[in-house]
């Protein structure tokens, strides 16, 4: 079954098979699932065309992959174009919501420095 060009897994069950598209989560799945009266525990091949198109529409209501993605995308240029202060820490690949970057920030700035230890030497033994 494909939605918004994205094939879903055929062995999950349809409420997480559901969130491989972008834009469509667990609590937006479970909405979808009980509007058109599915069982949330059915697999994607166990569905019948019929139910598949009911599920296709109520997906295209809300915006999903690339058009979500070029919205974001658009959010955070407008933001740096601004030169507001979360447009600045997009620039500088920092993190945008008061997080501390003494320690942690590593998704943000990417994996650049290597963990050391407590700082204190071994003793050798004689």
């Amino acid at each position: 079954m494909r939605i918004s060009g994205i094939t879903l897994p055929e062995n999950k069950r349809l409420e997480i098979a559901l969130t491989a598209v972008y834009g469509v989560g667990r609590s937006r799945a479970m909405k979808i699932i009980q509007k058109i009266g599915l069982n949330p525990g059915m697999k994607t091949p166990e569905l019948t065309p019929d139910q598949e198109n009911l599920i296709r529409r109520e997906i295209e209501m809300f915006k999903t992959e690339g058009d979500l993605k070029r919205e974001n995308q658009q959010n955070i240029k407008r933001l740096k174009d601004v030169k507001c202060y979360r447009g600045t820490r997009h620039q500088k690949h920092l993190p945008a919501r008061g997080q501390r970057t003494k320690t942690n920030s590593r998704t943000v700035r990417g994996n650049k420095r290597v963990t050391m230890g407590s700082g204190r030497r071994k003793a050798e033994k004689t």
